[in-house]
């Protein structure tokens, strides 16, 4: 899937179209001078400084991902919540995994199960604590292999969902092997792309290495 359109995209490309026409036609003035004054050199110093600062803004511009217009405040409290009965390595592993998923992709609600446990819970977190494995959770489970819900009052098996945010847009069912599902819920429809996808199945897959250490009974 394919973020929207962001209107602003001229915009943002133009600082670094100006910077660098700027700095070819420094390099075309030097090289054309053919005595250069001390004034001069003080001038395509000031001016190289100033390409490189327009081309650099441009850079910056263009990691700044545009509000999606179906984007919606997700309904819940902002929170934190580890299993108490992991070994460190574990906790710092999955802080990690949640922390760039929630800064780096759309997610803004992210839950881990394995073995029947929950694991994780962080972002803006759902009403309820208890996972209920529904069908969708039970078939990526078994086949381990991810499920994307692009927009997700648009699917029937959206109930199963309910210890997400109840206004999720859309949802992600990662497997970690054969072991446990990675869900992470967006607050916009159809926002992620294929490359955070793929972004998403590696960290999963990192994750499923880490937590073979580790053994519950699925009660």
């Amino acid at each position: 899937m394919t973020k929207p359109d962001d209107p602003n995209r001229v915009l943002r490309r133009l600082p670094i179209v100006v910077g660098g026409l700027g700095a070819i036609l420094l390099l075309i003035n030097r090289i054309l001078t053919p005595e250069l004054t001390e004034s001069q050199s003080r001038g395509d110093v000031l001016g190289v400084i100033l390409s490189a600062v327009l081309i650099l803004t441009g850079l910056i511009w263009q990691q700044v991902q545009p509000r999606s217009p179906d984007a919606v405040e997700l309904i819940g409290e902002e929170g934190f919540i580890l299993s108490e009965d992991l070994p460190e390595a574990v906790k710092t592993e999955l802080a990690w995994a949640s922390h760039l998923i929630l800064t780096n992709t759309v997610t803004r609600s992210l839950v881990v199960v394995y073995q029947g446990k929950v694991l994780l819970r962080r972002g803006i977190l759902g009403s309820k604590s208890e996972v209920v494995p529904g069908p969708i959770f039970k078939r990526v489970n078994r086949k381990t292999t991810a499920s994307y819900l692009v927009a997700l009052n648009l699917y029937p098996g959206r109930i199963e969902f309910d210890y997400l945010p109840e206004n999720t847009q859309g949802v992600i069912c990662q497997p970690i092997a054969d072991q446990g599902v990675m869900i992470l819920g967006a607050n916009a429809p159809r926002s992620y792309t294929k490359q955070d996808e793929n972004w998403i199945a590696g960290i999963a897959d990192k994750l499923a290495v880490t937590l073979q250490q580790i053994s519950f009974d699925a009660s």
